[in-house]
């Protein structure tokens, strides 16, 4: 996403839990989300499972990219992130933490570039940063005929 970019990208219920996800850029796949059972029939991915994934994807393709500026050769790059929910005060389940191993096949043909990247691709994941400091959110609920039922606004704030 660009800055300043502003695209929507639409799940719409299909049946139950299952939605159709499109993401409204010229040949992109729609993709079918879902809640695991009981709520849902788990055939696709949850919500909560697509934040995690943003964020294993997006640290480490941050990490790939500063080592290929490094000019060092990458082979396989995996990543694991496993999410722990927790009950907040009010008992609401939350994702209270996230841990993101990542396992890089590589030669470090210079081992302080390396070193560096390690210093600096966190910063430059989109997801993680904006996640790890808290994305203001608004919410608009209309009706079909377009008429404002709900608003929230958190306020705005500076960018991490």
């Amino acid at each position: 996403m660009e800055e300043g970019k502003r695209k929507p990208i639409s799940p719409e219920r299909e049946q139950g839990y299952r939605c159709r996800v499109k993401f409204n850029r010229g040949g992109m796949a729609d993709l079918i989300t879902d809640e695991r059972e009981p709520l849902g029939g788990g055939e696709g991915p949850s919500p909560g499972m697509l934040l995690q994934t943003a964020i294993a994807n997006c640290l480490a393709s941050s990490l790939l990219f500063c080592l290929e500026k490094a000019k060092q050769r990458v082979g396989r790059l995996h990543t694991d992130v496993t999410g722990t929910m927790m009950r907040n005060a009010r008992g609401r389940l939350r994702v209270g933490k996230l841990d993101v191993r990542i396992t890089l096949d590589m030669a470090a043909d210079q081992p302080e570039r390396v070193t560096r990247c390690f210093e600096l691709f966190e910063d430059y994941c989109v997801v993680s940063a904006s996640v790890r400091r808290g994305i203001p959110l608004s919410v608009v609920i209309v009706d079909a005929d377009g008429r404002e039922l709900y608003r929230k606004d958190d306020p705005a704030r500076e960018p991490a």
